[in-house]
């Protein structure tokens, strides 16, 4: 029997960024683009966590709906299920804490049953980590392609499913001897991003199952346009960074929308170091790259990806920082009168400048192919791959058949100036949808948002976002930034924490203790989000 449980009052805070390896092609990295951020799934030490925690497999069904037509036609058949665990600090009594991996292959997570949220649980309540992949990803798969009648069996409802199968079944080597399965023994279950709101919604499925959750920037709503990504940003985002990026991307899209002169387009183009980038909409989703690295942003410096905070500083400079874009200044200026801001030549075209030289020295000259090649979208041919080599085309199926989050400039209401081209509208944004699945409608978000959405609520489910992480409007910290959600109270049963100054489930990473800081004003993990880490071991799980 599981005692009452104190859960936690206070969590932790901290986690984002992009990966600096190997850059893909921008349709590549674009249909793999998915709510987790990826220098987090990076090694963080000399030693591979893969060489220190084998992995498992569980035989779990493919399918545990007979009785629902979606899954038609059925199957009696099972796949092997990938976990990890670490059994060191395990004391009788102590509960499992399972990490539901999410949208990407396992083994990025076994450095959270080394360090983080995950392993300070383990330790504090002498409890089992766990890290469990998500059907569909890593080796995790069911069926023997990619096809879209093959991707029938990945929805969220059949991966819940599997996680409760898991703990109901699974059995540990080493500790066969001792009754590990659920409900004889309590189980937690952790997630970030997606994986936050899977195990929101998993402690309201399954609440015989697991005893208690932790859900770190739940994207809890799905939404089909989600145009709000960027308000975060703009909100937080600073200025006059904020407002030079409104005002150049609105020039640009009085350009590519409203002038829509080929010659005029060609010269933007050109000189933004792009000319041969065909499509409209590919060449401005390339142009915000600065941009888009806001979610990379971490208190751990070695996670930490300095791309925006670069970027605002190259275009805020008051001098131009790029030799070779000075001698675009009168391109610049001609731009500027193009594009509808004559009126603010003198104080625009440094700018623009500035961001052109950023451009070219951190994204431009990555390219050693055509710019098609590297920066376009429109491959049609690509989105046709579906043996199973194509596991890019699981999270896409995810996002276009339930979940949504489109990250458009269009859906910015007119009176408003966006951070990105109205170009990437969801026209573009679908273009995964309708080219490898063939899907021509909106995604089915009442599957999700079934479960509560944003007023999602049960007890033992704490809550925990980030303030300014661009995925708080579809969590259950959403207001203001969307008016449908309200805050509420935060109690012992049901924390609902807000993390000042956070992004990205920044809870999830930490630090080994020789890694630590404790320098006045150079506290790593930064003083506010160590004094919550020391709360929410003061307060840890009781059995």
């Amino acid at each position: 029997m599981v005692a009452k449980l104190r859960l936690l009052s206070a969590l932790l805070a901290l986690a984002s960024a992009t990966l600096a390896a190997e850059p893909m092609d921008t349709i590549e990295r674009r249909v793999r683009r998915n709510t987790i951020n990826s220098r987090d799934l990076l090694k963080r030490d000399n030693i591979d966590p893969k060489t220190l925690y084998p992995a498992y497999n569980l035989s779990v069904p493919i399918d545990h709906f007979h009785n629902d037509t979606m899954y038609e036609p059925h199957s009696n058949g099972t796949f092997p299920l990938r976990y990890w665990f670490d059994a060191t600090y395990y004391k009788p009594g102590g509960p499992v804490i399972v990490l539901q991996s999410g949208e990407t292959d396992g083994t990025g997570r076994l450095v959270f049953l080394q360090k983080g949220l995950l392993h300070q649980l383990a330790v504090e309540t002498g409890g089992i980590g766990v890290v469990l992949e998500h059907r569909y990803y890593g080796t995790s798969i069911p069926t023997p392609d990619f096809t879209t009648e093959s991707l029938r069996f990945l929805t969220t409802d059949q991966a819940l499913a599997d996680q409760a199968y898991f703990a109901q079944h699974v059995v540990f080597k080493g500790l066969e001897h001792v009754n590990l399965q659920a409900p004889n023994t309590p189980y937690l279950a952790y997630g970030g991003s997606y994986a936050g709101a899977f195990v929101a919604f998993l402690r309201k499925l399954y609440p015989d199952v697991y005893w208690g959750v932790i859900s770190s920037s739940g994207v809890t709503e799905a939404i089909w346009d989600y145009w709000t990504y960027f308000e975060p940003i703009r909100v937080y985002g600073g200025e006059p960074c904020i407002t030079y990026v409104q005002k150049i991307t609105h020039m640009m899209d009085n350009i590519l929308i409203k002038t829509n002169s080929s010659s005029t387009t060609a010269e933007l183009k050109s000189a933004f170091g792009f000319p041969n980038i065909t499509y409209n909409d590919d060449f401005a989703y390339a142009v915000a790259s600065g941009v888009t690295a806001w979610q990379g942003r971490n208190w751990d410096p070695a996670n930490n990806d300095p791309s925006f905070a670069e970027f605002c500083a190259a275009i805020t400079n008051s001098t131009l920082k790029y030799s070779p874009s000075s001698n675009l200044t009168s391109t610049a200026k001609d731009l500027l009168t193009k594009g509808g801001y004559t009126n603010e030549i003198a104080n625009l075209t440094t700018p623009l400048l500035n961001w052109i030289g950023w451009l070219n020295e951190n994204t431009v000259a990555s390219c050693k192919r055509s710019q098609d090649s590297c920066f376009g979208t429109h491959n049609i041919t690509f989105y046709a791959q579906d043996d199973i080599s194509a596991d890019w085309r699981a999270w896409p199926y995810q996002y276009c058949t339930q979940w949504g989050y489109l990250q458009t400039g269009s859906g910015v209401p007119s009176t408003q100036l966006p951070l990105i081209s109205r170009t990437n509208d969801l026209e573009y944004e679908s273009l995964v949808c309708r080219a490898a699945f063939n899907i021509t409608t909106p995604a089915n978000v009442t599957a999700i948002n079934k479960y509560g959405g944003f007023g999602i609520s049960y007890p033992r489910l704490a809550i925990v976002d980030g303030e300014q992480d661009p995925w708080r409007p579809a969590c259950p910290h959403a207001s203001p930034f969307n008016s449908t959600a309200t805050n509420r109270t935060s109690t012992l049963s049901e924390p609902f924490i807000l993390i000042e100054g956070a992004v990205h489930h920044w809870d999830e990473n930490g630090l080994f203790a020789n890694e630590t800081v404790n320098t006045p004003g150079e506290e790593l993990p930064p003083l506010p989000e160590g004094i919550v880490q020391d709360r929410m071991k003061r307060n840890s799980v009781k059995f």
